[in-house]
């Protein structure tokens, strides 16, 4: 039986915005996930993700950023991009009840939650879905300073064909962030993880990517029980 999801609003830079709940029977983590620039809480890409998850034990809590309420196109200035991140974290947190909590997202969304945790947001882990790593065509502008303070494990699902990834910057990215950076590539994939002469559903995009994505977490879960059970004794 699908777990049911659960509207909510969260209070966030002097507005509110929309998110979005799927809490399995006894989640053995929680994934706060965070939309693209392009699309918000209900594109079919992360409906999918977020519900196929929720068959893996893993709850989740997506958001709306502020611009996306308003029907804007151009994304909020970062300060309210990470406001809003770190409030949705934060309400994770509290219904996580102990539990440990990830952060992660599409593209933008996944990069505002690695600065956050570069600059202190406690996720027990971070999971990109199609990082974007450089603008297209421009792989000389990095984005990658701050994931080298990031001391969490982080899972990157890169598109092969991904214009936002350069194969090869990514490979000496991820090898000086050595074992914390866990690489799983999708071959032929874009940005948005289609594949040329393939048609796909955007939600059967992004459950795919959950079931990619759920041993990871699993992992992450089990690795903060241990810490969690070694610190009671």
């Amino acid at each position: 039986m699908a777990s049911p999801e659960a509207r909510g609003r969260l209070d966030v830079a002097n507005t509110d915005v929309e998110t979005a709940w799927i809490r399995p029977p006894t989640p053995i983590a929680t994934l706060v996930v965070a939309h693209g620039a392009g699309a918000g809480i209900d594109h079919p890409f992360m409906a999918g993700f977020c519900r196929a998850i929720a068959d893996a034990k893993v709850a989740t809590l997506r958001f709306n950023f502020p611009y996306i309420e308003r029907g804007r196109r151009s994304p909020d200035p970062e300060r309210v991009l990470r406001e809003t991140w770190l409030a949705a974290f934060d309400a994770a947190n509290a219904k996580a009840r102990g539990g440990p909590v990830l952060a992660g997202g599409k593209s933008l969304g996944g990069r505002i939650a690695s600065m956050c945790v570069a600059d202190g947001m406690p996720a027990a882990g971070l999971v990109f879905l199609g990082y974007p790593l450089h603008p297209p065509g421009k792989p000389e502008r990095l984005r990658d300073e701050h994931l080298y303070r990031v001391d969490v494990p982080m899972l990157f699902l890169e598109g092969t064909a991904d214009p936002f990834a350069n194969g090869d910057v990514l490979t000496r990215v991820l090898r000086k962030l050595g074992d914390r950076a866990t690489l799983i590539e999708v071959e032929g994939g874009d940005h948005s993880f289609n594949v040329r002469g393939r048609k796909a559903d955007a939600r059967d995009v992004g459950a795919g990517l959950a079931e990619l994505a759920a041993p990871f977490v699993e992992r992450v879960a089990r690795a903060h029980s241990s810490k969690a059970g070694a610190r009671s004794r």
